[in-house]
């Protein structure tokens, strides 16, 4: 007889059986389609929403843009918590052991839970000495200090919905996790429009549409998460801190969490560096970074819907079927690199206009960075698939070592010394981003090739006698 609440759904058999038996192809674009079309979705919304602070000024686009990276590195932890851990849950869940799959899943709302409560006691009283220490120009602090206290809420809910959107990915219901998130973008530009243009609102007012938006999307958790999906719902009896159920999904994440926070604390520093030429060049970058995420952001929703694919053949033991879903990501990766450089490069006019708001220094400098960053388009998807295939097989001391690599070796040492030694003034930060976006997909690259040797020997030994045990790390 089956324990209470650790049954599978017939949706979540299907789901499974598909993942692990499918056409790889078919597996892949069911999956991570709608994984990456979401990402594209959150992007354009991301510019919208830029365009309509840059509505209210630019200073207060800039000022966005700014605190969005901070914001960023603080919601490293959360992000990390939900990437680690739900791989684990991906390993079990293919593995068929479902009971533990009902106490991961209910212990990772718990130290969501302790983590957000930490969040909020630490940055919330301190706000301005936060910001201070991060070397935020004083004209940022002014228009953007409540902004950045709304969105350190909105964060800790971001917490739990990136749990939540990590367990609906990691059983495959990456339509739900399209529709939900479509409804959220809408709720959260209609609510930013009416603010800015109707209510004549500041930035504040932009945070605000993101917290309540954030909120609608927690709400629908909550009722799926009740206890009425089988071994996903969350329930207080199956919380278990032991070594058995917690360790393994802190210690996967640890990394992952060190690795996210170290690439956003990097960019943070990135944008410090950049304030002696202006903060109109600091917002710039921000902005350049919102269009080069068009590209970057569909190569992500197959990095994750990757990994979670990977992770759990692994589980199930198909590690031919884990190997041949990690080359069909890389060339998918490849494609949108390359059409999203000819897309956006051939646009960039068009697109700039809608963030400088007849500033023509403003557009002139978006331009002039977005050229540089654009061209590690592709070396950006071999990236991505390479995180997926390292995420997959829980090879994080490696995903954080290219990570660290690509802000601490290819990003601030490179604009620290054309700082100093060149004259080329504010392409600098452009060139920047161009060197660390093709040094990282050169580096993964090389990664891949030692490691998928070792892989390919540990499969051929694992193919011929199941009774062969190699811990991949």
């Amino acid at each position: 007889m089956k324990s209470e609440g650790t049954s599978l759904t017939s949706k979540d058999k299907q789901n499974r059986e598909y993942i692990l038996n499918a056409n790889m192809w078919s597996v892949v674009f069911r999956i991570c389609f709608p994984l990456a079309l979401f990402q594209s979705l959150s992007q354009i919304f991301k510019i919208l929403d830029s365009q309509m602070a840059a509505h209210i000024s630019s200073e207060a686009v800039s000022a966005v843009a700014y605190l969005s990276q901070l914001n960023m590195a603080i919601n490293a932890v959360g992000g990390g918590l939900a990437v680690g851990a739900s791989l684990k849950i991906s390993e079990t869940y293919g593995a068929g052991d479902y009971q533990k799959v009902k106490r991961q899943v209910s212990t990772l709302y718990m130290i969501c839970g302790v983590l957000g409560a930490i969040i909020l006691l630490v940055f919330v009283p301190f706000a301005e000495q936060f910001l201070r220490m991060a070397k935020t120009p004083d004209e940022f602090i002014m228009v953007g200090k409540q902004y950045f206290i709304i969105e350190i809420f909105s964060l800790v809910i971001m917490f739990f919905n990136n749990v939540y959107i990590a367990i609906e990915r990691a059983r495959g219901n990456s339509r739900r996790i399209l529709n939900l998130n479509v409804l959220i973008i809408v709720v959260k530009l209609s609510l930013t429009a009416w603010f800015v243009y109707g209510l004549q609102g500041d930035v504040t007012s932009i945070a605000i549409a993101t917290l309540l938006s954030q909120l609608a999307l927690f709400a629908i958790a909550i009722k799926n998460m009740g206890g009425k999906e089988g071994i996903f719902g969350f329930s207080k009896k199956a919380i278990s801190v032991n070594r058995d159920v917690a360790s393994p999904m802190i210690i996967i994440s640890l990394p992952v969490i060190v690795e996210k926070f170290s690439f956003a604390i990097g960019k943070v520093i990135v944008n410090s560096m950049s304030t002696g030429y202006g903060a109109l060049t600091v917002g710039a970058l921000g902005i350049s970074n919102n269009i080069g995420g068009l590209t970057t952001n569909p190569q992500n929703g197959f990095q994750e819907g990757g990994a979670a694919i990977i992770s759990q053949n692994l589980g199930a033991k198909k590690y031919d079927r884990a190997f041949d879903a990690f080359i069909k990501i890389l060339v998918c990766n490849i494609i949108i690199g390359a059409a999203g450089y000819v897309l956006t490069m051939t646009n960039l006019h068009v697109i700039s206009v809608g963030f400088a708001k007849n500033d023509a220094t403003f557009q002139g400098l978006i331009e002039q960075i977005y050229r540089y960053e654009a061209m590690g388009a592709v070396a950006l998807g071999v990236h991505a698939s390479v995180m997926a295939l390292l995420y997959g097989y829980g090879l994080m001391k490696y995903t954080f070592f290219v990570n660290f690599m690509r802000v601490f070796a290819f990003r601030v040492p490179v604009l620290w010394f054309l700082q100093n030694y060149t004259n080329v003034g504010s392409d600098s930060v452009g060139i920047v981003m161009m060197i660390s976006n093709i040094g990282v997909g050169v580096l993964s690259s090389f990664i891949a090739f030692i490691e998928l040797r070792k892989i390919r020997k540990i499969h051929k030994i694992q193919n011929e006698s199941e009774e062969v045990r190699v811990d991949y790390n």
